[in-house]
């Protein structure tokens, strides 16, 4: 199905709270959302790139040249019309591989012919353009919102969720202090959060989670996150977070530092998760070939969107690697597609799932709410959310740009 345009639109929210990771402190959020328009539907994505080149080498102004430039015009190569999405969407020859290479018996289902999903097809046009992940994911998950749309069809049908609601869990940023960590954890354990996470850097790690042990005891699944600030040498000192029973550390070492992960992965009983290398389903296999991580953390955007996300899911299911679904901050229209994801078979680790207030006062779709511990899988077409006009124009900043042929 091809488009009959595309909206680049910029928005800004500010944040309840600043959000402090070994990155630096976010006060607002900003970001872009992409909308597709088709004959039949329309459809919305959100690029999580950060402002700055951080996390990762996107940036939120090279995502918006790299769409502008390169990765709409490309959209103008699809057919006109397509056939109904299938059940699965997702080509079996680019299925999940196995560790070894080979293809892996997932279970998965896969369209009796070829795909013909544009948001499918569409991945063999953007390898053209080397790497931009989160402005590829931002784009196909409109296409692929606009076209489940038009079908009538939901993500979480099309991606085979296994849940109707699933767990929340909450990402807890660095603070001033140990007794303004100890208060914000009390509040989203009464909110209902079924885990907590803590960000960590060197300096703020040990006594932190001891804190939070004693304060609340071993029965709070707890976990931490250092976005890649420490190096093989600090092994000694990470083992000291092994007697605090945590599901796992996120990210310890540099994104690039594979075997070192591996060596860590033999110093500290801890189990170790990674995120930021896991780029796609072939790299996934290369951590666990290397022994490098025993937990996958799946963010879409980092992986280039939602098809991607769930090949990594399949290829960990396949060989007992457990998955959970990580956030950047997102707002509803990113939020949406990310609860659908934590739903699917092999997503058994609570996620970084949070209802809406976590972030934002107000946000630019109905709110995501969390209730008896849970949020509910949105169960609407496509990706299940609209934004609020209001809220969306209120949000945004500068002139949405329009992109038509």
């Amino acid at each position: 199905m091809r488009p009959t345009g595309v909206e680049l639109r910029r928005v800004t929210l500010p944040l309840v709270t600043p959000f402090r990771t070994s990155f630096g402190t976010e006060y607002e959020r900003e970001a872009l959302l992409v909308r597709v328009v088709t004959p039949d539907a329309e459809g919305w994505g959100e690029c999580v790139a950060m402002p700055a080149p951080q996390y990762s080498a996107e940036y939120l102004d090279g995502t918006v040249d790299v769409l502008r430039r390169f990765l709409i015009p490309m959209l103008a190569d699809l057919p006109p019309a397509s056939g109904p999405p299938a059940v699965d969407g997702l080509p079996a020859a680019d299925g999940p591989p196995a560790v070894d290479g080979s293809p892996a018996a997932n279970g998965s289902t896969a369209p009796a012919g070829p795909p013909r999903m544009a948001a499918v097809a569409v991945k063999a046009l953007f390898a053209a353009v080397k790497g931009h992940p989160m402005a590829k994911a931002a784009l196909q998950t409109a296409l692929l919102d606009a076209e489940l749309r038009s079908a009538g069809m939901s993500l979480a049908g099309y991606l085979g969720a296994a849940r109707t609601t699933v767990p929340a869990g909450v990402s807890v940023g660095i603070m001033d202090s140990v007794d303004a960590l100890l208060d914000a954890v009390a509040r989203y354990l009464d909110a209902g959060y079924q885990r907590i996470k803590l960000k960590i850097e060197p300096g703020w790690d040990v006594e932190p989670v001891r804190a939070v042990r004693e304060r609340f005891g071993d029965g709070v699944p707890l976990q931490v996150d250092a976005n890649g600030a420490y190096t093989i040498a600090d092994a000694g000192h990470l083992a000291k977070l092994d007697p605090f029973d945590l599901l796992l550390i996120e990210q310890p070492l540099p994104e690039d530092d594979l075997r070192g992960h591996a060596t860590l992965a033999r110093r500290i009983r801890t189990p170790i998760c990674l995120d930021e290398p896991i780029i796609s389903a072939r790299a996934a296999v290369d951590a666990i070939m290397l022994g490098a991580t025993s937990v996958i953390n799946i963010k879409p955007g980092r992986v280039g969107g939602y098809l991607e996300a769930r090949r990594i899911h399949d290829v960990c299911a396949a060989h007992g690697v457990p998955v959970w679904v990580g956030g950047m901050v997102e707002t509803g229209i990113g939020r949406a597609p990310n609860i659908t994801l934590a739903a699917l078979p092999n997503c058994t680790l609570v996620g970084d799932v949070s209802g809406s207030d976590r972030f934002f006062t107000r946000d630019i779709t109905p709110p995501f709410v969390v209730a008896g511990g849970s949020i509910e899988v949105p169960a609407g077409p496509g990706i299940g959310v609209d934004p609020d006009s209001g809220a969306l124009d209120a949000a945004t900043t500068g002139t949405p740009e329009w992109i038509r042929w």
